[in-house]
C-alpha cells in the first residue's frame, strides 16, 4: 500500500508556512491576500504521497530522533513544491478548474469579471496570479528547506536535492509540451525519459532520499535508495498513463479516457505505435474527442495492438528491479521493507 501523510505535525509544519504567505500578504493589498487564501485552498487536499515518502524514509533509515524537526520542515517542502508544479501545470493546460472547484487561476478570472473586466482580461490576471501562485510557493519550499534545523553540511545536501528535483523536473515538463506539439511522434525512448523526468525525481527519488539523508543513511544506501526511488516513480507514472487511457471514472475523477480525449503522447501511445497497427492508433486517437464512442473505440485499438499488456509487462518489469534492489545490503532492513511496500502499492494500482 502506498503511504498517506497523516502526520499532525506535517498538517501544522504545511499550515505553518502558509500561515506566514498569508501573515504577509495582508500588509500587500487585498488582490495579494486573495491571492494567499487561493494558495492555501490549492494547498489542501490530496493524498500527500512526496511528504509521506520523506517520513517514511526517514523512519525507515533513523537511528535516533535527531533530525524529527527538519523531516517535518522537509516533507513540507515537498507538499509545497508538488503544490507548486500543480499551479503551475494548469497554466500550461488552460485549465481554470481542479477537483470540480475553480483553480488559482479560475478563481482569478472569477475575480477580473466581478470588477468588470472582458474575457482576455480575465484570462490575463488569472495566469498571472497562478504564475505567481507557483512561484510563491516555490520559494516557501525552498526556504523550508533553508531553515530546516540540521547541520549546514546535511543541509547543503538537501537543497541539492531539492534543487535537482526543480531543474529535472521543469526539463520533464518542457519536454512533455514541446512532444505534445511536434508533428513527428516521439519515440518510446523518448516519452519514458520524459516520463521519468516530470514524475519520478521530485515525486519518488528526491523526497526518499531526503528522508534518508536525514535519518543518517551512508552515501551508498542513498545511492541503492535513490535508484530504487527513480523506477518506483516511472512505474507510479506508468500506472498513471494506464490509468489515464483505461481508467474508470472513479480512478481518473473524471470521464474515462481523459489522456486519449486530450491526446497525449505518453509511453503507452508510443507502445502502440511500434505495431503493426499503427496507423489505427492514430485515426482512433484523433476522434477520440469527439465522444465516449470515439473514446471506447481508442480503447480497443490501443488494446488489440499489445500496448497495454506490454506497458503492464515493462511497470512488472520495473517493479522487480525495486524488489531486487531491496535485499542491497547496503540498505537497513526497513527500508528494504519501505521498497517492497511500494512495489505492491504501485502494482495494485494498475487498472
Amino acid at each position: 500500500m502506498i503511504p498517506a501523510a497523516t502526520d499532525p505535525d506535517l498538517q501544522i509544519a504545511i499550515d505553518g508556512a502558509l500561515a506566514r504567505i498569508r501573515e504577509r500578504a495582508v500588509e500587500l493589498g487585498p488582490a495579494f491576500g486573495a491571492l494567499a487564501d487561493a494558495i492555501t485552498r490549492a494547498a489542501h487536499g490530496g493524498k500527500r504521497l512526496r511528504p509521506a515518502l520523506v517520513t517514511a524514509s526517514f523512519d525507515a533509515c533513523r537511528t535516533d530522533d535527531a533530525n524529527a524537526s527538519a523531516a517535518l520542515s522537509v516533507a513540507a517542502a515537498f507538499e509545497l513544491l508538488h503544490t507548486a508544479f500543480v499551479v503551475h501545470d494548469d497554466v500550461i493546460d488552460h485549465d481554470t478548474m481542479r477537483r470540480g472547484v475553480p483553480n488559482v487561476g479560475g478563481e482569478f478570472r472569477l475575480r477580473a469579471r466581478d470588477g468588470g473586466a472582458g474575457a482576455e482580461g480575465a484570462a490575463l490576471l488569472g495566469d498571472a496570479a497562478a504564475i505567481l501562485a507557483g512561484d510563491i510557493l516555490l520559494h516557501e519550499a525552498f526556504r523550508l528547506v533553508a531553515m530546516a534545523h540540521t547541520d549546514d553540511a546535511t543541509r547543503d545536501r538537501l537543497l541539492t536535492l531539492l534543487d535537482d528535483a526543480i531543474l529535472v523536473s521543469a526539463a520533464g515538463e518542457l519536454a512533455d509540451v514541446e512532444n505534445s506539439v511536434a508533428t513527428r511522434h516521439p519515440s518510446r525512448g523518448t516519452t519514458l525519459d520524459t516520463a521519468f523526468n516530470k514524475t519520478a525525481v521530485y515525486s519518488f527519488r528526491a523526497p526518499m532520499q531526503a528522508g534518508a539523508l536525514l535519518g543518517g543513511a551512508d552515501a551508498e544506501a542513498l545511492r541503492v535508495l535513490g535508484d530504487a526511488a527513480g523506477r518506483l516513480g516511472l512505474a507510479f507514472q506508468l500506472v498513471d498513463d494506464l490509468i489515464g487511457a483505461f481508467g474508470t471514472t472513479q480512478q481518473t475523477g473524471r470521464d474515462s479516457g481523459p489522456d486519449l480525449r486530450e491526446n497525449k503522447r505518453t509511453p503507452l501511445v508510443a507502445l502502440a505505435r511500434e505495431s503493426a497497427a499503427a496507423g489505427r492508433v492514430d485515426e482512433a486517437l484523433a476522434l477520440a474527442h469527439t465522444g465516449p464512442v470515439a473514446v471506447r473505440e481508442a480503447q480497443s485499438v490501443l488494446e488489440s495492438s499489445g500496448a497495454r499488456e506490454r506497458m503492464v509487462a515493462l511497470i512488472c518489469e520495473t517493479l522487480e528491479a525495486v524488489r531486487a534492489a531491496s535485499d542491497d545490503p547496503a540498505l537497513p532492513d526497513r527500508a528494504g521493507d519501505l521498497l517492497r511496500t511500494l512495489a505492491d502499492g504501485i502494482e495494485g494500482r494498475v487498472p
